[in-house]
């Protein structure tokens, strides 16, 4: 089509109002719920400006650009409500729209008292992308919307050459890291420094970060690993007229896995938090003071706005000092607590780990170190915690760790694993375990190093904490390339073969083209022989124990490594079911496979 044609065509489109909103979902990584959606426009179908791109860049070309935006909101804040869509829903803005000529103020609004929406829903996604924006966006134009009720968002986070200048200075509610962050980040080192870094940043701004192109499952686990909390891309959906009404299976899943796994060897710093008593900001340090006096102990008081989101601490030692000073208490009693308010304290969710807690503290600078950590739950107060609290629990957990858990894989070591297995034969209940073992795994540690060796390791612990169902199962990490896997469901053996299957797959990224042709490594052993051995390979020995024959966990590891010396016996990648022995007679093996 020429370019007469095309400017035909978005007159047209124009005039007559032909642009299709698709909805892209955000989710909550935690729990995989949809946050949002943010509105994405298309031209008309089978036409040279269907895609985003050709569309807005020839709006742009002839000075149609804000003409152009204006009806894409429109277009999408009513099919928003008509859908009657999960969440808040994202509206993408350049940030000279705000400032032009053709921008109607309060038009939005007025389309949301039409459409029966609420303002507090609608988050207004701003971005430094384009050339055309580069001049700057006034904090004037943000506080229009602010003023509004809406919320705001920065786009493209790393993309415009001033992004952390630009959110230091709009001070937003939502940050989105552009997806050139966020590709391959499993992968590039750099990248997931990155990410961590503005995590930091946003969790001490109380700003929510969203991670944007996400597009394989690996960069998903390893930004839930990180601790980003929210997330959009291919991966979890594709920009759709009609998006889906659920949550995301896999988040699902995965949050099932996590809780499991924190239930058992991690805590949040909800376990820190201690109810205590709070002041509005327009209360007044008289009332602070007699705070202090009725609560000794108490060193500073946390302050809350309107909705009850902290906005600092007032410090028992400052205004001590304060008051103390010549007519300072007849000066100030009087005074709101804002005047005395320190907003250099650390606000986090109840949902946050010990070890990140533990990492923004230390990450502060040494004089702003302070010993308050403000607990919130979805933004709002719910109490205080201490450093000398939090740092006496992380010692006792670290002993605890140490104790009792692998401190390569985190996943519990023997003593748990025993507790399991006599528990459960105490119950009398059925069950099978699965004894995880690699074949030739101390000739690849002494070719490839032990750094490698102790990936190789990481990954089979992922691997059987990926696929193998939280359903009345346990993992356990006995130490080495040892796993156990005790099954309560009867679906163990497809699992197990799962495991394998991915295993085979991955394992050949630790090798080059060359050795993976070749089909293993020649090393010399300490008589100076050399030998040869295969690409490694995954044994699995399982063994269904009956509790009248096993009265004990000893037993039960006894034929479980009898089971593993078989599997390993047959080569290669294997899945072998002891035998069961009932009058010295072994029953029919049920299987055994090669993968």
């Amino acid at each position: 089509m020429s370019p007469l044609d095309n400017s035909t065509l978005l007159e047209k489109i124009l005039v007559n109002g032909l642009i299709t909103p698709y909805f892209q979902p955000i989710y909550d990584l935690k729990n995989g719920k949809v946050y949002g959606h943010e509105a994405l426009s298309r031209g008309p179908k089978n036409s040279s400006l269907f895609s985003p791109d050709p569309l807005f860049a020839l709006a742009q070309q002839e000075g149609k650009l804000h003409k152009l935006e204006l009806l894409c909101r429109e277009k999408a804040l009513s099919k928003f409500a008509k859908l009657s869509l999960e969440g808040r829903l994202f509206l993408n803005v350049s940030a000279s729209l705000l400032a032009s000529p053709d921008h109607q103020s309060g038009m939005t609004l007025a389309i949301l008292n039409e459409l029966g929406l609420d303002q507090k829903d609608i988050v207004i996604e701003l971005s430094e992308q384009h050339p055309y924006d580069h001049n700057g966006l006034p904090r004037s134009s943000v506080d229009h919307y602010r003023e509004m009720g809406f919320q705001v968002a920065i786009d493209d986070l790393g993309v415009g050459y001033s992004g952390l200048q630009l959110w230091s200075e709009l001070q937003p509610d939502i940050v989105k890291i552009d997806k050139h962050f966020i590709k391959n980040v499993d992968k590039d080192d750099i990248k997931r420094e990155f990410v961590r870094s503005i995590l930091t940043i946003a969790q001490s701004l109380n700003c929510l970060l969203i991670a944007e192109g996400i597009e394989t499952q690996q960069e998903l686990d390893q930004l839930i690993e990180i601790g980003v909390t929210f997330g959009q891309g291919y991966f979890l959906g594709r920009p759709t007229e009609t998006p889906a009404f659920s949550t995301h299976p896999y988040l699902v899943k995965h949050a099932q896995r996590r809780s499991q796994f924190q239930e058992d060897h991690a805590e949040t710093v909800q376990t820190l938090c201690r109810p205590t008593a709070s002041l509005q900001e327009d209360s007044l340090l008289e009332d602070a003071s007699q705070y202090f006096k009725k609560q000794p102990d108490l060193m500073a008081i946390p302050i809350v706005n309107r909705q009850h989101e902290p906005i600092g601490v007032v410090r028992r030692n400052q205004l001590h000092e304060l008051f103390s000073t010549p007519y300072g208490r007849a000066l100030y009693e009087h005074k709101p607590v804002t005047n005395l308010l320190s907003s250099d304290v650390l606000i986090v969710e109840s949902h946050v780990s010990l070890s990140s807690v533990s990492t923004l503290m230390t990450n502060q600078e040494a004089d702003t170190l302070n010993n308050e950590i403000i607990v919130v739950r979805d933004g709002k107060f719910i109490g205080i915690g201490h450093l000398r609290d939090l740092l006496k629990r992380i010692t006792e957990l670290k002993i605890q760790n140490a104790t009792y858990s692998n401190p390569l894989t985190l996943l519990p070591g023997n003593v748990p694993i025993h507790r399991e297995v006599s528990r459960r034969l105490l119950a009398n209940e059925d069950f099978h375990v699965a004894y995880f073992d690699l074949n030739d795994f101390k000739p690849f540690n002494d070719f490839f190093g032990y750094s490698k060796g102790d990936a190789v390791i990481q990954l089979v612990g992922y691997l059987i904490k990926e696929l193998v169902s939280t359903n009345n199962n346990f993992i356990g990490h006995i130490g080495g390339d040892d796993f156990v896997v005790i099954f309560g469901d009867l679906n163990w053996q497809q699992q197990c073969e799962k495991i394998l299957v991915e295993f085979a797959r991955q394992i050949r990224e630790f090798y080059s083209d060359e050795i993976l042709e070749e089909g293993g490594v020649w090393t010399k052993n300490r008589q100076g022989q050399t030998l040869f051995h295969p690409i490694l390979s995954l044994a699995i020995g399982v063994v269904q124990p009956i509790p009248k024959h096993c009265t004990n966990h000893h037993q039960v590891a006894e034929l479980a490594a009898q089971a593993k010396k078989s599997a390993k016996q047959q080569g290669g990648n294997h899945l072998y079911l002891q035998p069961h022995i009932i009058d010295d007679v072994p029953e029919l093996m049920v299987s055994s496979i090669v993968i």
